[in-house]
């Protein structure tokens, strides 16, 4: 069973669902692995954005390295403030940072994000 299926099962028997992407956004995991720390792992995936699509303030438990592969994001680091980053711009995100993205743009914009985070803790924590 898959982790995103099982982590579904598990909330949907707690009766939580688990938090919904936003429109517009889409993540494609393309591997997970167990690192050589006990307890850490890395999950890389491809987040695709729509013409305006957008993420909101979110951390994670670990960092996150990105590649943007196509199109341009706009980024919000706390702490950082918001800047644009284009295809071929590469960008760090400190473990425990709230973070959000927004595909400003007309044109679909993509990353590679590299997470390097703590086992069994959920990926994405929204900022409340």
């Amino acid at each position: 069973m898959s982790p995103l299926i099982a982590i579904a099962a598990v909330a949907a028997i707690q009766g939580q669902a688990p938090p919904a992407r936003p429109p517009g956004t889409e993540r494609t995991d393309l591997q997970r692995h167990d690192l050589s720390i006990p307890g850490w792992e890395s999950l890389q995936a491809r987040v695709d954005f729509a013409p305006g699509a957008s993420f909101p303030m979110h951390s994670h438990p670990g960092e996150e390295i990105i590649y943007v592969l196509n199109g341009t994001i706009e980024y919000d680091v706390e702490g950082e403030g918001a800047f644009t980053v284009k295809a071929g711009d590469v960008l760090f995100v400190p473990a425990g940072v709230f973070h959000s993205a927004r595909n400003s743009s007309e044109a679909p914009a993509s990353e590679l994000a590299t997470y390097v985070i703590e086992k069994g803790k959920p990926l994405v924590t929204l900022k409340r």
